[in-house]
């Protein structure tokens, strides 16, 4: 009955409540709203939230792909079967847990790891971020261009974005646009005015794959190399380390994913000792340094913190139909010597082949001879030594002062098949540039054959059969656009040249070295001064062992071999040259 009274009673009472229901009513109704909302929002980024992908809206962490301890640790069979899956959801088939998620965003550099796998961005996995130097790094030096040089006038060099003047093409030797008096050792301002032209530069470093200083070591170590002491020698170089270890940039690897250029040989950067009379400065030596990469025109075989990038020729094409044609152009050329050399002996080095080829070449009337230490002004003529490589099948290129020298790239402008009598002058020293199978483009005598007169160079070129030296002369050919550098004020529309190489070597050895860092692959094996063994394995290999060429690099004088004092030496010994050069 109470509960009938009760329900008798309830529509009277709305009646005479009726704002009041009104009110609570809509209270309740607001109350559910809210419950409703509520479980919604939790619902999505809860539950959902835990299975979706990587929020790239948020701000994500510089991550990055592993450091390796050789160089050659990670193969392409290998990064396709990776424990730890670094790339993004969307490309992913697995999705991460959120355990792996973790370990993941730990690595400061993944997201510039990932941007490979964006198939809608043309620069995925090619961003180059270039650090902002202060100007007493790089253009100071330029306005103070005299006194990079006690012997040239560098004014003229570092002009025209480091190319020079241009070259008259009084004998038909050159092509009418292209051709400049470049400075074998104007790298420098080169690769860094090709930066600029580079079609990926980001602002975010988190996004990049390799990080350039702009950094003029080879101007900065000229300036200073006679009649100053250690610290001036040393000073710029410190200055840098010091400056690039206070940037966010250099905490993400160390410095392992920062590189730079210097147009100078690697001895010039390896000081051994603190003594006053030593060679060079000690950059290559400082601890950070070791982290980078530096392309310099000649590396050491034993060191694993230097790479060897082309030497500059005199060509530097504004398009790629001004390459197409010097190419066809050199493929149709009557050669009328058999081999040629341009250059001087070397009586004060004993080991030295100089003389021997000298005197082999005037025995001949097969091969043409510009001898340069006679006061044969045309040996310095671009023209003339253009012209005489390019009436030659062969070009001879043993070592110059040190391992390599700037006529042996001179020669293969000009189609010339170079011919080597030590692995360092290209085999071990070009490896991003050239091929490894160095029979395709090349002849190797070894120095010892022509030391002990054991070979005849001439019956040894004989011996190739024309239809050989045809497909030999078309490699080098082939090779033409990969060994020059473009002309900076415009860019290559399809053609790859040697900054293109270069670039995408470092940042295919910086994104192997992050890969590795993220599997946590070592390679305890790794011996430093085996490192001009590992830049000739072929991919997939991990492991060196003796190699024929042992002989050429053992560390110890041995008279066979070479030393990093003698090699030292060596580079004093180009300064020197230089500066007679120019007193001519």
């Amino acid at each position: 009955m109470k509960r009938r009274c009760t329900t008798r009673v309830l529509p009277e009472q709305m009646e005479k409540d009726m704002g009041k229901s009104h009110i609570s009513r809509l209270c309740f109704l607001a109350w559910l709203s809210v419950l409703f909302w509520g479980f919604l929002l939790y619902f999505h980024f809860v539950v959902l939230g835990g299975t979706g992908g990587v929020d790239e809206s948020a701000p994500l962490q510089s991550r990055s792909i592993q450091s390796r301890s050789s160089y050659f640790m990670l193969s392409k069979d290998d990064s396709e079967t990776e424990s730890t899956d670094w790339r993004s959801d969307d490309n992913n088939p697995h999705h991460e847990d959120s355990a792996t998620r973790s370990k993941l965003q730990s690595f400061p550099f993944i997201r510039a790891l990932r941007t490979v796998d964006n198939k809608s961005d043309p620069c995925g996995g090619r961003y180059i971020y270039v650090h902002d130097l202060p100007p007493r790094f790089n253009e100071d030096m330029l306005k103070e261009c005299r006194s990079l040089s006690l012997w040239t006038n560098m004014c003229k060099f570092t002009s025209n974005a480091g190319l020079g003047p241009p070259l008259e093409n009084v004998e038909g030797v050159f092509s009418d646009t292209g051709w400049y008096a470049t400075n074998q050792f104007a790298v420098d301002v080169i690769f860094s005015n090709r930066m600029k032209q580079y079609d990926c530069l980001t602002r975010d470093s988190s996004i990049a794959a390799a990080i350039f200083v702009p950094f003029y070591a080879g101007f900065d170590v000229a300036r200073y190399l006679w009649g100053y002491n250690i610290s001036t020698r040393d000073a710029a170089s410190l200055d840098l380390v010091d400056w690039l270890m206070k940037r966010p940039e250099w905490k993400i690897m160390g410095g392992r994913d920062h590189f730079l250029v210097a147009g100078r040989i690697t001895w010039d950067f390896r000081r051994l000792t603190d003594g006053e009379t030593d060679w060079g400065n000690k950059l290559l030596f400082l601890p950070a340094a070791k982290n980078m990469s530096m392309l310099v025109v000649e590396s050491s075989p034993w060191n694993a913190n230097d790479f060897g990038i082309p030497y500059p020729t005199y060509f530097h094409p504004a398009k790629d139909a001004d390459v197409f044609i010097w190419q066809d152009r050199m493929r149709n050329l009557e050669r009328r010597y058999l081999f040629s050399f341009a250059g001087a002996p070397r009586p004060g080095n004993p080991k030295s082949i100089r003389g021997q080829i000298i005197d082999q070449c005037k025995k001949t009337n097969m091969c043409k001879l510009l001898e340069c230490d006679f006061g044969e002004s045309k040996c310095h003529s671009p023209s003339s030594i253009m012209k005489m490589f390019q009436s030659s099948l062969f070009c001879l290129q043993p070592q110059g002062d040190s391992y390599t020298r700037r006529s042996a790239f001179d020669s293969m402008l000009a189609g010339c098949i170079p011919v080597f009598f030590h692995p360092g002058s290209a085999y071990t020293q070009y490896t991003w540039h050239l091929p490894k199978n160095y029979d395709s483009y090349s002849v190797f005598i070894p120095e010892n054959d022509i030391r002990k007169g054991n070979v005849s160079i001439e019956d040894r070129l004989r011996q190739i059969s024309p239809e050989q030296v045809k497909i030999m002369r078309e490699t080098v050919v082939s090779l033409i656009p990969r060994l020059i550098y473009a002309d900076p004020h415009f860019k290559l529309e399809t053609l790859k040249d040697a900054f293109d190489v270069a670039v995408q070597a470092v940042i295919n050895k910086v994104t192997n070295l992050r890969k590795d860092i993220v599997e946590g692959r070592t390679n305890d094996n790794f011996i430093e001064e085996n490192s001009w063994k590992y830049a000739l394995l072929e991919e997939g290999q991990r492991e060196v062992g003796p190699h024929k060429w042992d002989p050429f690099f053992s560390k110890p004088k041995d008279g066979e071999g070479d030393s990093s004092g003698s090699s030292a030496e060596a580079a004093k010994n180009s300064w020197k040259n230089e500066r007679i050069n120019q007193s001519r």
